[in-house]
């Protein structure tokens, strides 16, 4: 390990706790220089600090100050090899009872996010000669649903399609940049915490935040929790290996695996009138 990624450059969203910083240790043990995205400036200095990194406070809801960090890193080390779209928050709510600041917060966040990282970062990985990478965190939710978590899973099922389709476009013009989607069970990171992040102006609303395994979408689903640098080794090992679909918990994709068979039993009917 220790030099695979030696002289690359990584930007990491949400880096600064949870599974970004999971993916973060990862990728600095690997060699790679690490620029972590946060809003919290002393976790990005603790976090960044511990490897040797470089933070950025910066919402990545805000499009133009995700430009600016592409630029300073430009300026800085002038490429960059991987980026990790990894901000998120996790609420829960009946979507009855789910108001348009609850959306909006949602998407902004969950969805915006990752089209903000592409719009800032995506034209300096395709201006690397080298192979470069790019790492959307999803979720299992973004395979499957269930009550309470429509919100998180809208969102979330966006980001598998919007990395499908990147793949699909990067192999079609023969760019050098694969792309993978990162869909984690349970794992041990302040996603239980996210309202505290809510922007003032878009009020208390009423979505709640995630403890994943109280979601009523979860409830048949028994699998164990994971540490997040766990998590983020599974994750760098599968993005460098160049998977698209990277689970932590495949034990616990029955569900998915039961959708599937539903929408391919509904096309059988469907044939047959």
């Amino acid at each position: 390990m220790g030099a695979e990624l030696l002289g690359k450059v990584a930007v990491v969203t949400g880096g600064s706790s949870g599974i970004g910083l999971g993916i973060a240790h990862r990728l600095a043990a690997r060699g790679c220089h690490v620029v972590l995205i946060g809003r919290n400036q002393k976790a990005l200095d603790d976090a960044a600090a511990e490897m040797n990194g470089t933070g950025f406070q910066t919402d990545v809801t805000d499009a133009d100050g995700l430009r600016q960090v592409a630029e300073a890193i430009k300026g800085r080390f002038g490429r960059l090899d991987i980026l990790v779209n990894n901000a998120g928050v996790g609420p829960v709510a009946r979507m009855a009872d789910m108001t348009r600041a609850d959306w909006a917060w949602i998407i902004d966040t969950n969805l915006w996010s990752v089209i903000n990282g592409l719009d800032a970062f995506l034209p300096l990985l395709q201006a690397n000669t080298d192979p470069s990478y790019i790492l959307n965190t999803s979720s299992i939710s973004g395979m499957f649903t269930g009550p309470t978590i429509g919100g998180y899973a809208a969102t979330k099922y966006a980001v598998v399609a919007m990395s499908e389709t990147l793949a699909a476009e990067m192999a079609q013009t023969g760019g050098k940049t694969n792309v993978s989607v990162f869909l984690p069970g349970p794992v041990r990171s302040n996603i239980h915490d996210s309202d505290r992040n809510r922007p003032a102006d878009l009020g208390g609303g009423q979505l709640k935040s995630m403890r994943l395994e109280d979601a009523e979408g979860f409830a048949n689903v028994s699998i164990p929790w994971m540490n997040a640098d766990d998590a983020g080794e599974i994750a760098v090992s599968a993005m460098l290996a160049g998977k698209l679909y990277i689970w932590t918990h495949p034990e616990g994709t029955a569900p998915i695996s039961a959708r599937f068979r539903t929408i391919e039993q509904s096309i059988e009917d469907s044939k047959a009138g």
